[in-house]
């Protein structure tokens, strides 16, 4: 069914589409918002820390927490 939904000649035809309907202005700053969106994404991908690590944190302060006092 989607073989061939993205081959060359249909890109092209999207961009052309998009090219009219946006104009040259406004697709070139989508496309700058766009590669905005994509460097903040992979900063903050790059950013977190290891999901082991974390979660042993906050399961220790949990326990604290949850213990009663004497």
């Amino acid at each position: 069914m989607f073989e061939g939904l993205f081959q060359p000649t249909h890109l092209i035809i999207i961009l052309v589409i998009a090219l009219i309907i946006f104009g040259p202005g406004k697709l070139s700053e989508v496309g700058g918002s766009l590669g905005k969106a994509v460097r903040g994404f992979k900063k903050a991908m790059s950013d977190q820390p290891d999901e082991g690590t974390d979660n042993k944190r906050i399961e220790s302060k949990s326990d604290d927490v949850n213990r009663p006092s004497r």
